[in-house]
């Protein structure tokens, strides 16, 4: 049975997945942009340009905070971010605010969250790295269904 990608219905711009590897549905989702269908409760993909990045976690941070709590309830959650590390240690966003402010967002994110942030150089890096991180947790998940 071939994997299907649940696309939540708020992602403006949706990724384009390979359809040869899995099948695409839109559906609103409890957490993240992307998610596998039977398993939105238990993996999610949230994604992010990096202006959206920056704009959220410093001027969103209450309702960012909400969806953290909502990510790190599953067993397998991340942000992909589509842009380098190095653009946002060099401030390439739009909102005037430092780097480090931004960094140390970024930080407790992971650290006090236990959500990985996962810079992804750009769009189409982005979206093959949510295409195989989807695709690995449903091999694991049939695997672990196949165990006597």
């Amino acid at each position: 049975m071939p994997a299907v990608i649940v696309v939540d219905t708020r992602e403006i711009e949706p990724y384009s997945f390979d359809p040869e590897r899995v099948a695409v549905v839109r559906r609103a989702l409890p957490a993240g942009d992307y998610s596998l269908e039977g398993l939105e409760d238990r993996v999610a993909v949230e994604r992010k340009t990096l202006d959206d990045l920056v704009t959220t976690v410093i001027r969103s941070r209450d309702r960012f905070r909400r969806e953290l709590l909502r990510l790190r309830k599953c067993e397998a959650a991340c942000i992909v971010v589509e842009a380098d590390f190095a653009d946002l240690l060099a401030g390439r966003y739009r909102a005037g605010v430092h780097p480090n402010a931004v960094l140390g967002a970024v930080v407790s994110i992971v650290i006090d969250h236990g959500v990985p942030v996962f810079f992804c150089s750009e769009r189409q890096v982005a979206r093959l790295f949510t295409e195989c991180y989807l695709l690995r947790f449903y091999r694991k998940v049939q695997a672990a269904c196949e165990v006597p």
